[in-house]
């Protein structure tokens, strides 16, 4: 015998719209809701290509290592006065910018956080640029344990080459302390876990030579291009960041001398003057870094 079951009354379901038979207004809404939620995942693969340290997540970072991104740069600035037109930051900046341009044409290159607070001086009885307000001075030995700290983590994570990379000329032969002291202590360790630690002085020192000898070949005088806070100074700061520099100001102003922090004149500084010094440092880095490297493969 073979058993029924009464089938449920079940009406027929509504007749689905296409999307052609949809209304204008309902369409957008529909293209809007399918867009939003990809959103998140685009910005977040941006972000874990980026060169940044501090823009990667931790498993984000170590892949990058594991894949070959063995080099890092310890960008190193600074806070100190630059008379009334440079912001206190230019050194931080200019820093964080440049590591940035030099670790992407590099390529397997990772930029570690800037370092801001350096040597400057004497703070009392005030010295040099901490006569000026804003200026952080730290004692030459706390700078350089900040350097041998921040490298030695960098290496336990897998860099295997760190290099320190200066802004500010006060702090050269610090980098050169620290890497020296770094590179005798790791030269004891066991094989698989090598690293060597380089101060990189060609990013500074082009600006003292080459790049005053562009501007000078320019027309601007020695005097006019400066020491510190001059034409060199404020032209590498609009080249990164014009917002740093108060052209307005300046332009109507009057001329600061060394009284007020000033080794220079900035009047007739300009972007394109600036973009010249910058190309040559990023050039030169990143020659001398490439060097560096295969000399020690």
């Amino acid at each position: 015998m073979t058993l029924q079951f009464p089938l449920p009354d079940v009406s027929p379901a509504p007749r689905a719209h296409s999307v052609q038979s949809l209304p204008l207004g309902a369409l957008f809404a529909l293209t809007l809701f399918c867009l939003v939620p990809a959103a998140p995942a685009i910005a977040a693969t941006a972000a874990s290509g980026s060169v940044m340290l501090e823009e990667l997540t931790s498993t984000e970072l170590r892949s990058r290592i594991e894949h070959g991104a063995t080099t890092v740069l310890i960008p190193i600035g600074g806070v100190e006065q630059s008379g009334p037109y440079i912001a206190l930051g230019k050194h931080n900046v200019r820093a964080a910018i440049l590591a940035r341009q030099i670790a992407q044409n590099l390529g397997n290159t990772i930029v570690a956080p800037v370092v801001s607070y350096v040597p400057e001086g004497s703070i009392s009885p005030p010295a040099g640029h901490m006569r000026h307000a804003g200026t952080i001075s730290i004692p030459p030995a706390a700078f350089e344990a900040v350097l041998e700290g921040a490298a030695a983590s960098l290496r336990q994570h897998g860099f295997r080459d760190i290099i320190f990379l200066g802004d500010h000329g006060g702090y050269q032969k610090n980098e050169q302390n620290v890497a020296s002291k770094l590179n005798r202590a790791w030269d004891k360790t066991p094989a698989g876990k090598e690293a060597r630690a380089y101060a990189l002085l060609d990013y500074y020192d082009i600006t003292q030579s080459a790049y005053v000898a562009e501007l000078q070949k320019r027309g601007y005088s020695g005097a006019e291009i400066g020491l510190h806070a001059g034409l060199a100074d404020a032209a590498l700061m609009l080249a990164t960041d014009a917002s740093l520099v108060r052209s307005e100001a300046m332009a109507h102003g009057g001329k600061p001398g060394v009284a007020d922090g000033v080794r220079g004149d900035a009047t007739r500084a300009t972007k394109e003057l600036g973009q010249i010094g910058i190309k040559l440092q990023v050039d030169t880095s990143v020659a001398a870094i490439r060097q560096w490297l295969q000399r020690h493969k």
